[in-house]
C-alpha cells in the first residue's frame, strides 16, 4: 500500500538573510521582496503555478512530475491511477493486489466487507476474503487434531471427515491407519487388533 501524500511537496518561504539575491525560476528576473523556495530554486510567489491550470501554488502543496509542477487536483486527474473495482481515480491511499490498483475501501472482504489493507487474503470464485472469514467459510479442519488442513498438507478422507495423514490413527493404540484396513466404532477409527474392544 502507498500513501501518495508522501510525495506531496510544499513551497517554502525564503530563509531570512540568505546572503544572495534570488532570481526567479520562472522569469529569470531578480526577486525583490517576498519569494518562495521550491525544487531547489527561488520563485516570485505569483509565478510558482500549476503547469496545467495555472493556479498559484504558494500554499497547500504540489507534485512534480517530469520537470513540471502540478496542484493536487491536476496531478490526480493526469497521473492518478484508476481503481480496478469502481473505475474512479485514486487520490490518497492506494492498495495494490492481484497486479491491480484499488482504493483501500474498494478492496474488501466479500464476507465481512472490511477493507483488507495489508493483511493476508484468499481468493475464492474471484472474490477476496480475509483470513478469518476464509477459514470460517472454506477452510477444512482435521477431525483428529481440530487444526486446519493447509494447502500442501497430506490429508485423507475417512468416516465422513478430513484427517491429516498423521492424525488418522487407532483411537486406542495410536497406530497410523493410513492405507490400512480399519474399523469404526462411534466415529472413531480402530485398528484390526482393537476392532472389537470397548471404546
Amino acid at each position: 500500500m502507498e500513501n501518495r501524500s508522501s510525495i506531496l511537496q510544499a513551497a517554502q518561504s525564503a530563509p531570512e538573510d540568505s546572503g544572495r539575491t534570488p532570481v526567479c525560476g520562472a522569469c529569470d528576473k531578480i526577486i525583490r521582496g517576498r519569494y518562495l523556495v521550491a525544487l531547489g530554486r527561488s520563485w516570485h510567489p505569483e509565478e510558482f503555478t500549476c503547469s496545467q491550470c495555472k493556479v498559484v501554488l504558494e500554499e497547500g502543496g504540489f507534485f512534480e512530475e517530469r520537470g513540471s509542477v502540478f496542484c493536487t487536483k491536476c496531478y490526480d486527474n493526469r497521473y492518478a491511477p484508476n481503481c480496478a473495482k469502481c473505475k474512479k481515480k485514486i487520490a490518497g491511499e492506494i492498495m495494490h493486489a492481484l497486479k491491480m490498483t484499488y482504493h483501500v475501501e474498494c478492496f474488501k472482504c466479500a464476507a465481512c466487507r472490511t477493507p483488507i489493507r495489508n493483511q493476508a487474503f484468499y481468493m475464492e470464485e474471484g472474490e477476496p476474503y480475509c483470513e478469518r472469514d476464509y477459514e470460517k467459510m472454506f477452510g477444512t479442519k482435521c477431525h483428529g487434531c481440530d487444526f486446519k488442513i493447509d494447502a500442501g498438507d497430506r490429508f485423507l478422507e475417512a468416516l465422513g471427515y478430513s484427517w491429516h495423514d498423521t492424525c488418522f490413527v487407532c483411537a486406542l493404540c495410536q497406530m497410523n491407519l493410513e492405507g490400512k484396513t480399519f474399523y469404526s466404532k462411534k466415529d472413531k477409527p480402530l485398528c484390526k487388533g482393537h476392532a472389537f474392544a470397548p471404546v
